[in-house]
């Protein structure tokens, strides 16, 4: 039986009748010059009916691992569980498609928990691997002087790293303004007639926010019934809480769509009316929330947005350190539907 022939870009060129460095433009994705698409569909067709693939040996040998690794991004997030959360879904989706537009590859995606790993830290964090590096949430993983560490040895190997959805001192980041969101939330509650708001959610940003736009409305920001909450169970918790204590407010400030979710599930269940009893106003703005009873009104975040705008940041060599680092903060815009 006969050796089965390894198929080159010279027979690529052949038989798109091309030359050779054409072929190579085209596979490279390089956007600097333009190929007419009539030629470029000659070549994808040629590739397709020989079956060829790229050799990495002799890419390697002929770009050096680094300028392979260039174009290779790899994403860290905080927890197993921020695959099944709608909000970094949207976000990990932008990572993709602004990737893939750009010809990029994302070489993995790893938990901050595992690089503690030194074997597995050192095979994937080194410029021989990858470009550039996005974590994703993970500032709330660092809790002891070893996970601040490791931070820094990533910054040490890669010199291209974005921080999403959080913000680290001397890296870049794209996020929103938790702060601001909270306060929109507040300020729109008060433009509706509503003083006694209650807070669910995350025990960050948010909360200042809320406590700054009562303070500006010459209200008592002491007075704000404040409950914990990360995800829909949360949520449900924290409203049983808060209506087992008879503090039920007349409206509510959710820190995310999730924790809105549990929250109006609990209300829903005891024939608490949203939002003639309870009004609800939450943050995100994910595909689910214009599909609860009754619709949420909501922040809108630029969750995909922010996936796309970290990607370009490392491409566009933005993603920089120190003094050179760049800090992007996206806009966001109230969704108003039936809760409020």
């Amino acid at each position: 039986m006969g050796t089965k022939k390894n198929i080159t870009q010279y027979d690529v060129a052949r038989e798109a009748g091309v030359t050779r460095s054409m072929v190579s433009y085209v596979i490279s994705g390089n956007s600097g010059r333009s190929v007419a698409p009539e030629t470029r569909k000659k070549i994808l067709d040629a590739i397709e009916r020989l079956g060829y693939h790229p050799n990495k040996a002799a890419r390697t040998l002929q770009q050096g691992a680094v300028g392979i690794a260039a174009n290779r991004i790899g994403i860290v997030l905080r927890a197993p569980d921020m695959f099944r959360r709608p909000y970094y879904a949207e976000i990990i989706e932008g990572i993709h498609i602004a990737a893939h537009e750009h010809k990029h590859q994302i070489d993995f995606i790893r938990f901050f928990g595992e690089l503690k790993d030194p074997v597995l830290f050192n095979e994937l964090i080194h410029e021989e691997e990858i470009g550039g590096l996005i974590l994703l949430s993970v500032g709330e993983c660092l809790k002891e002087r070893s996970d601040h560490e490791l931070i820094q040895k990533m910054r040490e190997r890669i010199k291209k790293i974005v921080c999403v959805g959080w913000k680290h001192e001397g890296l870049s980041s794209v996020m929103f303004d938790r702060s601001a969101a909270a306060a929109q939330d507040a300020e729109f509650l008060f433009a509706q007639g509503y003083t006694d708001i209650a807070y669910i959610g995350q025990q960050d940003e948010r909360i200042a926010g809320m406590r700054q736009a009562f303070r500006e409305h010459q209200l008592d920001d002491g007075a704000i019934t404040i409950g914990s909450a990360f995800n829909m169970q949360g949520g449900y918790m924290a409203m049983e809480k808060i209506h087992g204590e008879n503090k039920l407010p007349r409206a509510l400030v959710c820190g995310s769509d999730e924790v809105a979710i549990g929250a109006l599930s609990y209300l829903n269940e005891h024939q608490i009316a949203v939002p003639d009893d309870v009004a609800i106003i939450s943050i995100d703005n994910i595909e689910d929330s214009a599909y609860t009873m009754p619709p949420l009104t909501t922040m809108n975040v630029q969750k995909s947005s922010m996936g796309q705008k970290a990607v370009e940041m490392i491409i566009d060599g933005f993603a920089g350190q120190g003094e050179n680092a760049t800090n992007i903060l996206l806009p966001t815009n109230i969704v108003r539907r039936r809760s409020c």
